[in-house]
């Protein structure tokens, strides 16, 4: 069993919102590497963050990623910090990995003022600058292709993945 895509991406770049209409129109289920861990902790990820930190946090994620790729033959949105670990990315070869490029201005608008993620709490666009800047490189090591979702709709974009599944 594994995803039939798998989506990577900033956070902003519309992983779930676009995961669930690819999913939809593939009639196959969405599932989200994020709220896995939400209902394995039992609790919201910013307060995974206060209470344990984030490198526990990254610790659940790991777990999360390796058994969402072992168990989903769906479309899989991973969190946006998932591509930080090596061995997430190396997990990632061989699967089919859409990254959902978005520019900052479409990140900041879409995100707003970062309510319930907890590494844009203090300056939401300095931020996603700062996150765009070291993720995009690692985005680009595991995607299979990247699609631009700036100023699109999600299923105008989950079109788009779709019809690169086919080829």
């Amino acid at each position: 069993m594994a995803p039939v895509c798998v989506l990577v991406g900033a956070p902003g770049s519309g992983k779930t919102t676009v995961g669930q209409a690819l999913a939809d129109l593939l009639g196959v289920e969405f599932r989200d590497t994020d709220l896995d861990i939400v209902r394995l902790a039992g609790k919201p990820i910013s307060e995974i963050f206060i209470d344990e930190g984030e490198e526990h946090f990254r610790t659940l994620e790991r777990a999360a990623v390796a058994a969402a790729l072992a168990s989903c033959d769906g479309v899989l949105a991973l969190g946006g910090g998932a591509v930080l670990a090596e061995e997430n990315r190396a997990a990632l070869v061989g699967h089919p990995v859409v990254h959902l490029s978005v520019e900052l201005s479409d990140a900041v608008r879409r995100v707003g003022l970062g309510a319930g993620r907890p590494l844009l709490a203090l300056n939401p666009r300095a931020t996603l600058k700062h996150l765009l800047d070291q993720r995009r490189p690692l985005y680009a090591e595991v995607a299979t292709a990247t699609v631009t979702t700036d100023g699109r709709a999600p299923q105008e974009i989950a079109a788009e993945i779709a019809a690169l599944l086919k080829r």
